[in-house]
C-alpha cells in the first residue's frame, strides 16, 4: 500500500510537562522586567519629579542641548534665557537635567 497506517499515542503523559514548556517563558520575562522594564520607569519617575520641581532661576539644559536659566514656569511651558535679553518658550518635557547654581556664569 501507499499509505502507512496511522497509530494514535497514549494520551496520558506527564502533568508536569506543561510547566517546564512554560518555565523559560516566564523566566524571559522576569529577565526582561529587572534588566529593562523597571529602570525605565524609575527614569521616567525621576523625569517627572524633576520637572514637577522646577522653579524661577533653576539653570537647565534641554534634550536639544540648550542651555539657560528658567525665567517663568507655566502649566505645560517654561520660558529659558538663554543669553541676555534672549528668552525661548520650551515644553517642560524637554528640560533634560538641572544643573547645579552657578553652572552658567555668562547669563
Amino acid at each position: 500500500m501507499l499509505i502507512s497506517n496511522a497509530y494514535a499515542q497514549a494520551a496520558g503523559g506527564d502533568p508536569t510537562n506543561g510547566l517546564m514548556g512554560l518555565l523559560p517563558l516566564v523566566l524571559m520575562f522576569v529577565v526582561l522586567w529587572f534588566l529593562m522594564i523597571r529602570p525605565q520607569m524609575k527614569r521616567a519617575k525621576e523625569h517627572k519629579a524633576l520637572v514637577e520641581a522646577l522653579t524661577r532661576g533653576d539653570e537647565v539644559v534641554t534634550g536639544g542641548g540648550i542651555a539657560g536659566r528658567v525665567t517663568e514656569v507655566g502649566d505645560s511651558f517654561v520660558q529659558v534665557e538663554i543669553a541676555p535679553n534672549t528668552v525661548i518658550a520650551v515644553q517642560k518635557q524637554a528640560v533634560a537635567t538641572v544643573l547645579p547654581k552657578g553652572t552658567l556664569k555668562s547669563l
